[in-house]
């Protein structure tokens, strides 16, 4: 059974960057395609983005540009590049791992991390 958990949340000033660690346990992330999801108060998840097993990305459009996903196969880590941080991307965010980068509703993955807070400040 996969085990997810993220790390590198913390407290930002709008503007502001950080990178989000996503490390795998009990299972090899390599053959997963590698999703980021964000919880904000009071709303539904939202896809952030997803990588493939081979480094392929897809981003939601209220990020693309300023949010990069990548992946490390060989420390079963994926990460997420945050920049340019606006208040509104103050959220859980969660990674997950499914079978296809291409998806982005939360059903499409099967394992989830605990998820970490990241605070952005106006």
């Amino acid at each position: 059974q996969v085990q997810l958990e993220e790390s590198g949340g913390g407290l930002v000033q709008a503007g502001g960057s950080l990178r989000l660690s996503c490390a795998g346990s009990g299972g090899t992330l390599s053959t997963y395609a590698m999703g980021w999801f964000r919880r904000a108060p009071g709303k539904e998840h939202e896809f952030v983005g997803a990588i493939s097993w081979r480094g392929s990305t897809n981003y939601a459009d209220s990020v693309k540009g300023r949010f990069t996903i990548s992946r490390d196969n060989a420390k079963n880590t994926v990460y997420l590049q945050m920049s340019s941080l606006k208040p509104e991307d103050t959220a859980v965010y969660y990674c997950a791992a499914g079978r296809s980068y291409y998806c982005t509703k939360r059903y499409d993955y099967e394992h989830w991390g605990q998820g970490t807070q990241v605070t952005v400040s106006s």
